[in-house]
C-alpha cells in the first residue's frame, strides 16, 4: 500500500466506490426477479449478489483507511488487509455453501414457471460490467500490485464466471420451461456456481 502514489490510490478507491455503486443495485434488482420467477438458481444468484456487496464495502473500507493513513504499523496494516481479502473468501465460500444447500431442498420440488427474463436481462448486464471491472482491476495489478486490489480483480473475474452460468440455466429455463432438461439446467446452474465460488474462495485464503 505504501507503494502506491497518491494518485494510484485515489483511482483505485473511485474504482471500488463505483463498484460499490453499482453492485448495490444488484440484490434489490434480483430480489425484485426473484419474487417473478422459481428459479433456484435466481435465488442463489441473489444471496451471491449480496454477500459479495457486503464483502466490496469491506474492501473499500479497509483500503481507505490504509490509504489515509500510510505510517501505521505494518503488522496492523497486514491485519487490515487479510480482514478485506478474507471478507471476500467468505462471502464466496458462505454463498457456495448456500447455494449447495438450495439446490438439494429443491431437488424434490421443483417447478417450472414465473417470469426469469427481468433476472436473466440483469445477468447480462452483470456480465458485460463485471467482465469490465475484472479488467480495470487487472490492469491496476499489473501496474501496481496491492493485495486488496488484487483480491477484487479475482472476484470480478468470478463474479463474470459464475453470471454465464446464471446465464445459460435461466435461458433454458426461459425457452422450455416444462421440457425435463429445464429442471436438471436450472438446479446444475446453482451447483456450478456454488462449486466455483468454493474454488474461489480457498484460492483467495492461500493467496
Amino acid at each position: 500500500m505504501n507503494d502506491l502514489t497518491a494518485s494510484q490510490a485515489r483511482r483505485r478507491e473511485r474504482t471500488l466506490l463505483l463498484a460499490i455503486g453499482l453492485s448495490a443495485f444488484g440484490p434489490f434488482a434480483t430480489g425484485y426477479a426473484v419474487l417473478l420467477s422459481q428459479s433456484t438458481t435466481q435465488v442463489a444468484d441473489f444471496v451471491r449478489r449480496t454477500a459479495e456487496l457486503g464483502a466490496m464495502i469491506v474492501s473499500w473500507a479497509v483500503f481507505h483507511r490504509l490509504t489515509r493513513r500510510r505510517d501505521g504499523d505494518r503488522a496492523h496494516r497486514t491485519r487490515l488487509t487479510g480482514l478485506a481479502n478474507g471478507s471476500v473468501a467468505a462471502a464466496m465460500a458462505i454463498s457456495a455453501v448456500l447455494l449447495f444447500v438450495l439446490a438439494l431442498l429443491r431437488l424434490g420440488r421443483w417447478s417450472p414457471g414465473g417470469n426469469v427474463y427481468p433476472g436473466l436481462a440483469i445477468a447480462v448486464l452483470g456480465f458485460a460490467v463485471n467482465s469490465w471491472f475484472w479488467r480495470r482491476y487487472s490492469t491496476m495489478t499489473r501496474e501496481r500490485y496491492e493485495p486488496i486490489i488484487a483480491t477484487q480483480a479475482r472476484l470480478y473475474f468470478a463474479k463474470a464466471a459464475v453470471d454465464l452460468c446464471v446465464i445459460a440455466a435461466l435461458a433454458a429455463v426461459a425457452i422450455a420451461p416444462a421440457h425435463p432438461a429445464t429442471r436438471i439446467v436450472d438446479t446444475a446452474g446453482s451447483i456450478a456456481v456454488g462449486i466455483y465460488l468454493a474454488w474461489c474462495a480457498v484460492r483467495t485464503i492461500r493467496s
